[in-house]
């Protein structure tokens, strides 16, 4: 294993036993939205919920179970987005699923840089059976969000 791979191995189990975001927090904002997904495949699970603020992602919390892959994802994207503008968030979920479907190959630099650590996952898409784990919070996300912006425009939740 390259050093580079160990690097990302460790980043991948520091955001599994840390997890970013863990534990669902009540939402009190007009504009939010709740997600959960399962991946059926292995039982990996996760809720997730969004508030927004404008264009802005004012809460972001998780609470799941699952492998490290699942775990360590969904708190890498709560690091990455909570705080962010809806724009940003939504090229960071482009870019990540665009790293899941690269089997492995490195994006182009403006897109790394736009997942920071969850560019550590480059490895998973080699594996197709673990891309679903990494993606399951990130659908769960986009699911909630999804919600969030059709509370925000007067749309039924």
């Amino acid at each position: 294993m390259s050093t580079l791979e160990q690097m990302y191995q460790q980043v991948i189990m520091d955001h599994a036993r840390e997890a970013h975001g863990r534990g669902l927090v009540e939402v009190t904002l007009p504009a939010h939205g709740e997600s959960h997904q399962v991946n059926t495949t292995c039982g990996d699970e996760v809720t997730l919920r969004v508030g927004l603020e404008g264009d802005r992602i004012a809460s972001l919390s998780w609470e799941g179970q699952g492998c490290s892959i699942s775990q360590a994802s969904v708190s890498a994207l709560s690091e990455l987005l909570d705080g962010e503008s809806i724009a940003t968030a939504d090229d960071t979920v482009e870019a990540f699923r665009a790293l899941m479907q690269s089997k492995g190959e490195h994006l182009d630099e403006e897109r790394e840089d736009l997942l920071g650590d969850a560019t550590a996952f480059v490895g998973v898409g080699k594996y197709p059976a673990r891309i679903k784990c990494a993606l399951l919070g990130w659908m769960a996300f986009r699911d909630a969000l999804i919600q969030a912006r059709s509370a925000s425009e007067g749309g039924q939740q």
